[in-house]
């Protein structure tokens, strides 16, 4: 088993809502690795990170995907940092990996002043510019494609992703 598509990218790319535009368009689920990690721990991510350190947190994820990688045939996204261990890129190689590009203000935008994304607290844009220029070589190591999404809603990206992988709605 394996999912039909994995969903990465930067905070604000637009993974979440993709995943759920496009699992419902296929007809199959859709799953969320920090979602799986907020049920198996009982904690949100962001107490994950103060209580236990973000090093726990990476820890729960790598776990995290590899075990949605071998039970999930739907759709399935990934948290933003998800890419930065190469245990975890190791497990998203073989997969049919979708890498949600978007320009810095895109994703300002798109982010706001979320308090539930720990490593963007403070100074929102200069974090989230220092954190998408550390990772964008780690999401085109992962991808099979890439989209810009900063001027598509998520039915226009779920468009583009069905071209790639080859599906129709």
């Amino acid at each position: 088993m394996s999912p039909v598509v994995i969903i990465v990218g930067p905070p604000g790319a637009g993974k979440t809502t993709l995943a759920a535009t496009l699992a419902a368009q296929l007809g199959v689920l859709a799953r969320d690795s920090d979602d799986d990690i907020e049920a198996t721990t009982g904690m949100t991510i962001a107490d994950i990170f103060i209580e236990q350190g973000e090093q726990r947190f990476r820890d729960l994820e790598t776990e995290a995907i590899g075990l949605a990688i071998a039970e999930h045939d739907g759709v399935l996204s990934l948290g933003g940092g998800a890419v930065i261990r190469p245990e975890s890129r190791d497990l998203l190689k073989p997969e049919r990996v979708v890498f949600l590009d978007v320009g810095l203000a895109a994703a300002v935008k798109r982010v706001g002043m979320n308090a539930n994304r720990p490593l963007l607290l403070g100074n929102v844009r200069s974090k989230l510019k220092v954190l998408m220029d550390e990772r964008r070589p780690l999401y085109e190591e992962v991808a099979t494609y890439t989209i810009v999404t900063d001027d598509l809603d998520a039915d226009e990206v779920a468009a583009r992703v069905l071209q790639c992988i080859g599906e129709s709605s």
